[in-house]
């Protein structure tokens, strides 16, 4: 009964609202025992200036996307089309071992901001090809759980953000998206969520451009003026 409401709000049957089946309460039933965390842009702020590279890039990548660290960890320079303005995921890594996207709703092109794009050059530098994010130390993939409790929990620590890890930046991404006003069915492209695939054949071309729209809303939110501010001849590869 959730999914056909949600689809009948994606295809304009009833009115934009609270999913009515959200206020039905079953005994038994397994729900979310804690809210998401959402982390505040001011903090994310905070949080960027306290990082050192790699790491304050990642979580760029994170804010500015929505995207799932196993995302994050496996991206190629060859995934990203500075010219076009997006970035193709592709592919996910888990326990260093790079594979298949989590769904196949997850392998889709992300809109690629121009004052985002700005910080992803400069992070390129003369790089060509390659991880995006490789260690240093083996050429391989970082491991998730070990950024998170070594890098992540510690900082948020130090700007009051307790229990700070990558699921907190998509969450924050898509509690921002609902703060532009982005329509239902453009968060959910954007998440990339499993049950997109409907809504993206109803919207054919319009997609695209919807999506850059509601992506670029939330960059503006979270990034620092002077990197809007950026020159656009930094986005030259």
């Amino acid at each position: 009964m959730h999914l056909l409401f949600e689809k009948a709000m994606l295809w304009e049957l009833i009115e934009l609202q609270r999913n009515l089946i959200e206020s039905v309460k079953l005994k038994g039933t397994s729900r979310r025992q804690r809210k998401p965390q959402i982390l505040a842009p001011e903090k994310f702020q905070e949080l960027v200036a306290s990082l050192r590279e790699p790491y304050k890039t990642m979580v760029i990548v994170a804010m500015c996307t929505g995207l799932r660290v196993s995302e994050i960890l496996a991206l190629r320079w060859k995934h990203i089309d500075f010219k076009a303005g997006v970035m193709r995921v592709q592919q996910g890594v888990v326990n260093g071992r790079i594979g298949r996207v989590k769904t196949e709703a997850s392998q889709d092109d992300v809109p690629l901001d121009a004052a985002f794009a700005v910080v992803l050059n400069d992070w390129k530098g003369a790089k060509t090809d390659g991880l995006v994010f490789a260690s240093p130390m083996t050429g391989r993939c970082f491991y998730a759980g070990i950024i998170q409790r070594q890098i992540l929990r510690p900082k948020g620590a130090g700007i009051g953000v307790s229990g700070l890890g990558w699921h907190t930046f998509r969450h924050t991404y898509r509690s921002l998206l609902d703060e532009t006003g982005a329509p239902v069915g453009v968060q959910q492209k954007l998440m990339r969520h499993s049950n997109v695939a409907t809504t993206m054949n109803v919207n054919g071309n319009s997609t695209l451009k919807a999506k850059q729209q509601a992506n670029s809303k939330v960059v503006q939110m979270v990034m620092r003026h002077e990197q809007s501010k950026a020159e656009p001849e930094r986005m030259a590869v």
